[in-house]
């Protein structure tokens, strides 16, 4: 089974300049989305209910802005649309539900880039994210995805130094990664690739970025202990990130449940 997590930045942008395409390629069983930036009603019909798929969505209610989606093979019972019972996600950021005896959840965790204001609302969403992720099932094998807006370590940034102080790399929001995987949580592409420098999975769009690979590792698939034994593989699909949006596509294969 392969889990694929895409931030697309513009789900109808992405389908314009050959979203499908890099699909069929990389054959998704379970597809988390992020920055949909759309509602099912605004996408070609055919993209609204697609053929041989099961849809789950969670648009903002700010129109042209942010939301998720999961698509999946086989069917999908929502748990909630947000952290908590409690809380609310006007920007429609999380998708929890059970696919194949498996919990899933598509995450994208605010950006604070844009202003202290952003940064502000991203380190509260980042604070109940860590009472979200200690208070999941242990006992049921559990995969998040998404864009989490952190590089955790050096090498997931190619310019480490200028951006010491810069939103996405701040000292602060690295040991909230840290101490995520301290938790339990196992960071399945660097667990997969090892001490290496990226692999990247979002380049900016200033100078050649892109087309050196001088980027970002801020999309991740995490699985908690009662998954680890069903981690096969990970790959980060960069040629569909030249072509379609400012992340790479982020894939995971694990063995087949048979359920």
């Amino acid at each position: 089974m392969r889990i694929v997590t895409w931030n697309v930045n513009g789900l109808r942008a992405a389908i314009r300049k050959g979203f499908q395409k890099h699909i069929d390629a990389i054959q998704p069983d379970i597809l988390l989305l992020q920055e949909v930036r759309a509602r099912p009603e605004q996408l070609p019909e055919e993209f609204q209910q697609p053929d041989g798929w099961h849809v789950v969505w969670n648009p903002a209610q700010r129109p042209g802005y942010s939301g998720t989606a999961i698509l999946s093979r086989t069917p999908i019972n929502v748990v909630r649309l947000a952290l908590s019972d409690s809380d609310r996600d006007d920007e429609g950021r999380i998708i929890e539900a059970d696919v194949q005896g498996i919990r899933l959840a598509c995450v994208y965790l605010p950006s604070g880039s844009s202003s202290p204001e952003r940064q502000t609302v991203k380190e509260s969403w980042m604070k109940k994210f860590r009472r979200w992720t200690d208070s999941r099932p242990s006992d049921m094998p559990m995969f998040f995805g998404g864009d989490i807006n952190v590089a955790h370590t050096e090498k997931d940034i190619f310019y480490a130094k200028a951006n010491e102080k810069t939103s996405g790399f701040l000292p602060h929001e690295r040991q909230w990664f840290g101490k995520m995987l301290k938790s339990g949580w196992h960071d399945l592409v660097r667990e997969h690739h090892g001490d290496i420098q990226g692999p990247y999975s979002w380049w900016s769009n200033r100078g050649r970025a892109r087309e050196l690979d001088r980027g970002w590792r801020i999309d991740y698939l995490l699985c908690n202990a009662a998954a680890r034994p069903l981690f096969l593989s990970a790959t980060v699909h960069r040629e569909a990130a030249l072509e379609i949006s400012d992340h790479a596509p982020v894939s995971v294969d694990i063995a087949d449940r048979g359920t």
